[in-house]
């Protein structure tokens, strides 16, 4: 059972797992499950991106194993089996992989019902490739659906629908991908990574090397000559050209455009190129390569376009996928202007478009030689940038930033751009409060959106920009810090968390006084994670004076003076202290509800508390119909998946459990230990009470072969994570004692029984519950 400190299923509804175990769900209305069973794709649906040249030359033997690996598989493959075999293309940056499966997708699209290509570079990327396809194949229902509800709809269509195939593209870690393999089962799943390791029990591999010499001098001339007559000469100097570059396809598409582009005669543009080669000619990384044609093709582009050099320098600092026209257009004079500058970077093979051309894509390597490359100064000039472009990125990013949260749709699109700005900040470019704004709005969104354990990265890049510009004590500092020590707190790190609190507490006592509200916040959040920690001795005198001082400065019905009450009445319950916390609690919820309302999230999180309580002390006539009603009012106020929302499932689970209805409660914890794993990590302290819960809930039924392991990895987890005398702790040790005494192993049940009372009598006291059921047990 659990009680939170601070910070409806209607009849006609159904639950869809999004990452294809159960670990991240999303309820779907019944009418638009019932739309994904009988929605027929119609000819040659699907969405595959455009290529930057074009061109693909060779890799007949990289095809024809591509196509037996997907297609043979023995009978399996034929009868659609329980996972069609995945195939999984690895190499070097630049190699070609995604030009090889988008040639694939190509030539074999006539044999699939749906062809899809999905952004698989993160967990979040994946489900939003996901999500388009509700929106190319059921517009009307994508239009009623949030973003998990479009995924849902769209794996509820694959498990329907046979002959499909899903190309997901530069995944960065192939257990992103075993959900969607083992549970979609009817098409071909078509990978590629730069990860050469762990797809072993996933996917066989084809390792994609560089091209040899007479397919790279072919790819080269195809581009560079555009289908004019080649003469043997022109051939030689190409064969020349593609063995100084590597053979690398990107460079050679890269050198092949600006041959074209501009008329240079190859070998010309080799002996330039041998300027820049360096010690490395002979075995040159990506890098290099990309780096040897780099000022060549800069040059050519600013004598045509200086705008396009600009557009590009500011392009790779953003994510290289999807990044909108509206994103670039305040960096144009005019739309004119933007669209011949975009024309020109595609003409050099620096940029593609997305099929409908309303936003571009850059390589990932290209970005990478951007951002590093430091670019000749002109005239001596050293007052120039040396992160060129990253000042107009910031600059269209915060332009572009909606007015407000509730435009969903407008911040998902920015989010994976708001996101690389915050991973690639670079010391030596200017920090300003305008960058850490933005990273701050970012990190509210996803705040509201239930998902602080994923601004963390944000919350960060913020605070380190405020503290370069404004000082580590000024007000938007401090308020910076302490949303990052909340954060840590979201995912279960306390270990960085309290030392934030601790300092920020610190430092607002300082400079704005020890009744100020932001001080008392701060004092508020350092008790909640002392008590997170198992530190009662410390969390509730600082409890009881902060509702204290709240009382005086805010008045009693304060929100914030509320919340201190049912923080406090929180502690004296995890202390046993029922006879005082009972009453907090229904005042807390009185209150709450006459001044907040009766769905307000604190007023459910007084009533989840309130009725946890109950259900401590044995009064399950009122705690489970509390619980119940808590439920359902949070799924529907705050959605499946909130944080608050496991709680009270996690809650209602333990009640039924308790009054022996295990065929409603095991499945409710198997739901909530699934989602509370993928939204709060494996280790989070409410992912390991879930974990602890289901082991009980299987020792209850009698399934000792698998309550023991999960007790015995819970305690080992929450002895790491919480420390080896946390409440909870003792909890898990008290607990896989009983088992180890049930199967009659005394030999290990004696020892651990003995230790666990040892430490509740010194931790809880000789005479608190626990410590009575300790020695019982013993």
């Amino acid at each position: 059972m659990h009680v939170s400190g601070e910070r409806s299923i209607g009849a006609e509804t159904i639950e869809v797992a999004v990452t294809g175990d159960n670990t991240r769900v999303a309820v779907l209305p019944k009418d638009a499950v019932e739309s994904a069973l009988d929605v027929k794709a119609p000819a040659q649906a699907g969405y595959l991106p455009r290529s930057t040249s074009g061109v693909f030359i060779g890799r007949e033997a990289e095809l024809s194993a591509l196509r037996d690996s997907l297609t043979g598989g023995g009978s399996a493959a034929v009868v659609q089996p329980e996972r069609t075999p995945a195939q999984t293309i690895s190499g070097l940056g630049g190699v070609g992989k995604s030009a090889l499966a988008l040639h694939y997708a190509t030539r074999y699209r006539s044999n699939y019902t749906l062809v899809w290509w999905i952004t698989a570079d993160s967990p979040e990327s994946i489900l939003t490739s996901l999500a388009g396809i509700t929106q190319r194949l059921c517009p009307q229902s994508a239009q009623k659906l949030e973003p998990d509800q479009r995924a849902a709809w769209a794996l509820t269509w694959l498990q329907a629908h046979p002959d499909w195939l899903l190309i997901f593209d530069n995944v960065e870690d192939p257990e992103h991908l075993a959900p969607y393999l083992g549970t979609l089962s009817g098409g071909h799943h078509l990978a590629t990574s730069r990860r050469a390791t762990g797809w072993q029990a996933l996917a066989p591999m084809v390792s994609l090397g560089l091209l040899p010499s007479d397919e790279a001098t072919d790819l080269l001339c195809t581009i560079a000559f555009q289908g004019a007559a080649v003469h043997s000469e022109q051939r030689e100097a190409a064969k020349r050209l593609a063995h100084d570059l590597g053979y690398l396809p990107l460079a050679l598409e890269q050198a092949g455009a600006y041959a074209h582009r501009t008329g240079i005669d190859l070998d010309a543009y080799r002996a330039h190129l041998a300027l820049v080669l360096g010690e490395n000619r002979d075995a040159p990384s990506p890098e290099q390569t990309i780096a040897r044609i780099w000022d060549h093709t800069l040059s050519a582009i600013t004598d045509r376009d200086p705008l396009a050099v600009t557009l590009l320098q500011a392009m790779a600092w953003l994510a290289p996928d999807n990044i909108p026209r509206t994103l670039l257009e305040p960096l144009a004079p005019h739309t004119i202007a933007l669209n011949n500058a975009l024309g020109e970077l595609h003409a050099y093979n620096m940029i593609a478009f997305t099929t409908d051309r309303q936003s571009v894509t850059i390589h990932r390597l290209v970005q990478t030689v951007l951002r590093t490359r430091t670019p000749a100064q002109p005239h001596n000039d050293d007052t120039k940038p040396t992160a060129p472009g990253r000042a107009e990125a910031e600059q269209a990013v915060r332009n572009a930033l909606p007015s407000g949260y509730q435009d969903t749709a407008a911040w998902e699109r920015l989010l994976p751009h708001i996101l690389a700005l915050a991973e690639t900040t670079r010391t030596d470019n200017a920090p300003s409060v305008d960058t850490a704004n933005t990273y701050y709005l970012g990190a509210q969104y996803l705040y509201r959106q239930g998902r602080d354990a994923h601004t963390i990265a944000l919350r960060t890049a913020a605070l380190a920009q405020y503290e370069q510009v404004l000082g580590a004590t000024h007000p938007a500092t401090l308020t910076s810090r302490s949303n990052l020590a909340l954060a840590y707190q979201a995912v279960g790190d306390l270990g960085r968390a309290i030392p934030l609190m601790e300092t920020t507490l610190a430092q607002h006592e300082q400079i704005l006084g020890d009744p100020h509200p932001d001080t008392l916040n701060c004092r508020n959040n350092l008790a909640g994670a002392y008590q997170a920690v198992g530190d009662l001795g410390r969390a509730i005198p600082l409890m009881e004076t902060t509702l204290a001082q709240r009382e005086q400065v805010l008045g009693d019905s304060h929100a914030d003076t509320l919340t201190s009450r049912n923080n406090l009445a929180g502690a004296y319950y995890t202390v046993g202290d029922l006879g005082r916390a009972i009453p907090l609690m229904e005042t807390t919820l009185a209150q709450r509800k006459q001044i907040l309302g009766d769905t307000h999230a604190d007023t459910l999180n007084s009533r989840n508390n309130l009725a946890s309580a109950y259900y401590t002390v044995g009064d399950l006539g009122r705690a489970n119909p509390l619980m119940e009603t808590t439920l359902a009012q949070r799924e529907q106020v705050l959605g499946d998946t909130h944080a608050d929302t496991l709680n009270s499932r996690n809650n209602l689970a333990s009640a039924y459990q308790a009054v022996g209805d295990l065929k409603r409660a095991i499945p409710l914890i198997e739901t909530t230990l699934a989602q509370r794993k993928q939204i709060l990590g494996d280790t989070h302290p409410d992912t390991l009470t879930s974990r602890n819960n289901l082991a009980g809930a299987y020792y209850a039924v009698g399934d000792l072969g698998r309550a023991i392991p999960l007790m015995e990895t819970t305690l080992a987890q929450r002895e790491q994570v919480l420390g080896d005398t946390h409440p909870d702790t003792l909890n898990s040790r008290n607990n896989l004692a009983s088992a180890y005494h049930t199967v009659g192993d005394l030999g290990r049940a004696i020892p651990l029984i003995e230790t666990t009372l040892a430490q509740r009598k010194q931790i809880l006291g000789d005479t608190h519950p626990d410590t009575l059921t300790s020695r019982n047990n013993l």
